[in-house]
């Protein structure tokens, strides 16, 4: 059998240490106790190939080439059990920045839900939260599902609520309708008045002049004609304008 020599054995150690600190090196840590505990294992395969050099450069004049083959094979033993340390860290530690990195897409993710966006309400742009176009939606639900009397409820609460929103304007607008639909013409013709001294420069302004007229028409109410009269000249290009000439060639 051919024994290996004290220069081969060490040549082959030092390949081992070389490859080590390149192996577990190939993940970036970003976790401070992690980091800190590699570098100490890292150390002590350090400390272990120092000794093992230090005893091949006393044995070589002084012990068998078997001692130091026995030895060799100790420390290679003691450097797997780092490297697997070392190895179990980093994958802990990869691990662990994936947990993290998903928490704050996930986070972003929900905040930005919760963020104003831009919506287009009868061509004009306005800025709304989610809670606020969810709860005018909810309510304008109920309405085309012809539940008048919720409907109304709901829309009053959201103009109350948001009386700034791009959708006040509609939501008033609507309001006078659920009214109207209940044949309650009162309430109505008073929702519409907000509407027109509220939002007068709404696109809805003209529709709700005209079902004020209405209103007061079943109201038997004179002041229709002069409604209907107002209504064609504040708002002459409107469709609602249009509708209020017709009505008035019958009076």
């Amino acid at each position: 059998m051919i024994k290996p020599t004290t220069s081969s054995l060490a040549a082959a150690l030092l390949a081992a240490f070389a490859f080590l600190p390149l192996h577990a090196g190939a993940g970036v840590f970003d976790d401070d106790e992690a980091r800190k505990a590699i570098l100490d294992l890292r150390t002590k395969v350090d400390t272990l190939a120092h000794d093992l050099n230090a005893r091949i450069d006393t044995k070589s004049d002084k012990s068998s080439t078997l001692d130091l083959v026995s030895q060799n094979e100790l420390t290679a033993q003691e450097i797997a059990k780092l490297r697997g340390q070392i190895e179990v860290l980093a994958n802990e530690l990869a691990n662990a920045q994936k947990r993290q990195k998903d928490f704050y897409v996930d986070l972003d993710t929900r905040l930005r839900k919760l963020e104003p966006h831009e919506v287009t309400i009868d061509g004009k742009a306005s800025q709304v939260d989610p809670n606020e176009q969810k709860t005018y939606e909810a309510a304008m639900q109920l309405f085309k599902s012809g539940d008048y009397k919720n409907a109304g409820i709901a829309l009053s609460e959201f103009v109350h609520r948001y009386p700034e929103s791009g959708y006040a304007a509609n939501a008033q607008y609507w309001l006078g309708n659920a009214y109207y639909a209940q044949r309650d013409c009162k309430n109505a013709i008073a929702a519409q008045q907000v509407v027109l001294k509220a939002y007068p420069d709404s696109p809805k302004a003209a529709d709700a002049m005209l079902n004020i007229a209405s209103c007061q028409t079943e109201l038997k109410d004179k002041a229709a004609k002069k409604t209907l009269q107002e209504l064609i000249k504040q708002y002459p290009d409107s469709s609602a304008a249009a509708t209020a000439k017709e009505r008035l060639k019958g009076k």
